[in-house]
């Protein structure tokens, strides 16, 4: 029988944290639910989800910080909840590392969808078994190895979200082809992402960060259409 994935819970308001693993359990995930942003990093070790539910709201530590503490050592995927809806708090919220920022109050049949959609889309490292050269791209300075999910940059490990490894992945696998924004959310994300394409300039941002222009390479924005990955030499 398969092993249940399971979902780490975290919000100080029970009576939601209890309604939302209502709705995961009849699915078939495992549910561990914890209030507070101390409790949530305590239960990372001890419960090792497949994804956390993250409200940002949170006593004692919130919700942006444990999204940092936790990103800081996991590539564990994270949907972060939030009564906060401005355009300002899900950018912000995506630049932590979530993979995913659902408005409070939610659907509960959306809520599920997108756990759904983010567990499928997430890809960890296989066994050391697997050939490393099956996928992965070799630059001057820049190797990105979405086997085992590491980047070298400049002879150096760069810490990347699954997202925006795959992104980085996905566009230096096709040099100097142009991507759409709605083509780079269908490929990514999957075409069952609910959100919209600020997404993709959002990690478009975090992976510009990390990885400056190279003189044989860069990550180019072409006004009015999307991004490539732009080789010179």
């Amino acid at each position: 029988m398969a092993t249940k994935q399971k979902i780490l819970i975290v919000d100080d308001d029970n009576n939601i944290a209890e309604l939302i693993s209502l709705y995961l359990t009849k699915e078939c995930f495992q549910t561990e639910i914890v209030n507070d942003g101390e409790s949530a990093l305590t239960a990372v070790e001890s419960f090792q989800p497949n994804l956390i539910l993250l409200d940002l709201m949170l006593p004692g530590i919130d919700g942006y910080q444990v999204c940092r503490e936790v990103r800081a050592k996991s590539q564990i995927p994270i949907i972060m909840l939030s009564a906060k809806g401005e355009v300002f708090d899900k950018v912000l919220g995506l630049e932590m590392g979530a993979d995913d920022y659902m408005e409070k109050p939610f659907d509960s049949k959306e809520l599920v969808a997108r756990v759904k959609a983010v567990l499928r889309r997430y890809k960890p490292a296989p066994s050391s078994s697997a050939d490393p050269s099956l996928q992965c791209v070799e630059y001057p300075d820049l190797i990105v190895n979405q086997t085992n999910y590491s980047v070298l940059y400049m002879g150096k490990p760069v810490d990347m979200p699954p997202k925006e490894l795959e992104l980085l992945y996905f566009l230096a696998s096709s040099p100097n082809h142009v991507f759409t924004r709605e083509q780079l959310l269908d490929q990514i994300w999957g075409y069952e992402y609910i959100g919209d394409t600020r997404t993709v300039d959002v990690h478009i941002k975090r992976l510009r960060e990390k990885i400056n222009d190279h003189e044989g390479w860069r990550i180019a924005t072409i006004w009015g259409k999307g991004y490539k990955f732009e080789v010179t030499q």
